[in-house]
C-alpha cells in the first residue's frame, strides 16, 4: 500500500488530499503512476493533464518521471512551489 498525497491546485482537481492504495505491480516508475492515476477520474486526468506544472516527491525525496518506485511509502504530487 502506498499513500498519495494531493497539494493545492492538484488536490482540488482530484477532489481529495490523499488516498491510499495498492499499486499494480507493472507499474515501475513515477511517470508509469502518473499515467495509470490519470485513468481513476476525470480530476485524476485533469490534474496530470500537463505534467510540466506538477512535482513529485516519493518518500519525502523529488523525482522525476524516470525515478523507479521500488516500493514507496508515500507519493506526494503537488505544483511547483516558490520561496520568498
Amino acid at each position: 500500500m502506498v499513500h498519495l498525497l494531493y497539494f493545492a491546485w492538484v488536490r482540488e482537481m482530484v477532489g481529495t488530499d490523499s488516498e491510499t492504495i495498492t499499486l499494480p505491480a507493472e507499474l515501475t516508475t513515477v511517470a508509469a503512476l502518473l499515467d495509470w492515476l490519470a485513468t481513476r477520474s476525470p480530476g485524476h486526468a485533469a490534474a496530470l493533464a500537463d505534467r510540466s506544472r506538477i512535482r513529485i516527491a516519493v518518500d519525502q525525496a523529488f523525482a522525476t518521471a524516470a525515478t523507479p518506485l521500488n516500493n514507496p511509502r508515500e507519493i506526494a504530487i503537488f505544483p511547483p512551489v516558490t520561496g520568498g
